[in-house]
């Protein structure tokens, strides 16, 4: 499995991850989608932090009127715009589907943070630390550098945010700055003090890899072939102001998957519509549908429905739902993470009396290839069962031994 790998002992922002990426080997180019669409550019330079040569990224804001330009990092240059309006400008963008689910998942986080520090809406938030031009140009950016390198999974190291206090807009305020404070409460990775006085981590970083990250303590097993430093703005004395990122090759079993989960409680719904959710739910983009009997108020039974999806898909599952069982609330969860198997499909032949019949088989393996898991499919092999007279179960015992002998290891 292809792995990156940050090393946080000197905080993130987004300007190091840009560099850090481009210095590991992401292509320039990934970034045309960004700069042909909100006239700005990527000004890449090198630099040496603490004896560590380091690449260096400006964003660069054009003005079409007087070609007079802003350095977004420097100036914090850009509207306060809300969180609504950042999701219509990324939606704009001409970017790779897994992409602008990325760059929408981080902004939701980085937009959620600052709903709960300053008690607003998600949509009305105003994003007050960041200019949005230049958030918009290193979240949608660092996400254009991860597809281009084709990594399997992100990590980092536990992630230091400084020390001391931190200027913004609302006043003086001590490092990590709230939203950051926000972000690394919902984040696989956890937090460190120092190893300086002033702040390291900054809320666009602290979003990025609070959704792209797994954290570990320590570096994983890599058999590296490439290492990247991006810079930071200061020159902190004896210490280099550098976000390391190492990418190789590194087993590391099962992936790890982004999902919200959607619950609603209803008491009057007919088991027909119930049955039906499965397909109903997976049509509008469910992962998983889970129906479970429960007691409600005033001791009446009734049933919880339980929905894993994409947090990109769950307005949409939502609203299916609510069409579909009538209910009058969906709960939403906060975004997690689940563990997931890669999984494809095989097709077994079987030759049973004078015929030939086929049935699908899913096979689940780690992210090592090891296979654990060989299922035949229900429907097929029942369908199988009724025009041969066979047992399902001798169906499908069949089909997945058939598999099986083609299968080069399966977990014991």
């Amino acid at each position: 499995m292809k792995t990156l790998a940050f090393d946080g002992r000197m905080g993130a922002s987004g300007d190091m991850l840009l560099g850090a990426l481009l210095a590991a080997g992401a292509d320039p180019a990934a970034l045309d989608p960004v700069t042909d669409a909100l006239g700005v550019r990527y000004v890449v330079g090198s630099t040496t932090k603490a004896g560590i040569a380091a690449t260096t990224v400006d964003v660069v804001i054009d003005d079409a009127e007087d070609h007079s330009h802003d350095h977004a990092h420097a100036e914090g240059h850009g509207p306060n715009r809300t969180y609504a309006e950042v999701v219509a400008l990324v939606e704009g963008l001409d970017l790779p589907s897994e992409v602008e689910r990325d760059a929408l998942a981080v902004f939701r986080r980085l937009g959620g943070a600052e709903a709960s520090v300053h008690g607003t809406d998600l949509d009305d938030t105003h994003f007050h630390e960041v200019g949005a031009d230049d958030a918009v140009a290193d979240v949608v950016g660092t996400c254009l550098l991860l597809d281009d390198l084709g990594v399997d999974r992100v990590v980092t190291t536990p992630v230091s945010v400084g020390g001391g206090t931190v200027e913004m807009s609302h006043g003086t305020y001590p490092v990590p700055a709230p939203a950051v404070a926000e972000l690394a409460a919902d984040a696989d990775w956890s937090l460190r003090g120092g190893p300086v006085e002033r702040e390291l981590l900054t809320p666009t970083g602290a979003a990025l890899l609070a959704e792209l990250a797994d954290g570990v303590e320590r570096l994983p097993p890599l058999d590296a072939d490439a290492v990247g430093y991006g810079a930071g703005d200061a020159d902190v004395p004896d210490h280099p102001n550098v976000l390391r990122v190492l990418v190789g090759d590194g087993g590391d079993g099962l992936r790890r998957e982004s999902i919200s989960v959607l619950e609603t409680a209803v008491d009057d719904v007919a088991p027909e519509v119930l049955g039906s959710l499965q397909e109903t739910l997976a049509d509008a983009g469910a992962r998983d549908v889970s129906i479970v009997p429960t007691t409600m108020k005033k001791s009446r039974p009734g049933h919880l429905i339980k929905v894993v999806v994409d947090p990109s898909d769950a307005h949409a599952v939502a609203r299916r739902l609510a069409e579909e069982t009538g209910t009058l609330g969906v709960r939403e969860g906060s975004a997690g993470h689940r563990w997931v198997a890669d999984r494809w499909f095989e097709t077994a032949t079987l030759e049973i009396a004078d015929g030939t019949h086929e049935i699908r088989v899913k096979i689940g393996s780690d992210a090592d290839g090891v296979v654990y898991d060989v299922s035949a499919e229900y429907d097929d092999a029942l369908a199988v069962a009724r025009e041969t007279g066979l047992p399902v179960r001798e169906v499908i015992r069949r089909a997945e031994a058939a598999v099986a002998e083609d299968v080069d290891s399966v977990a014991e």
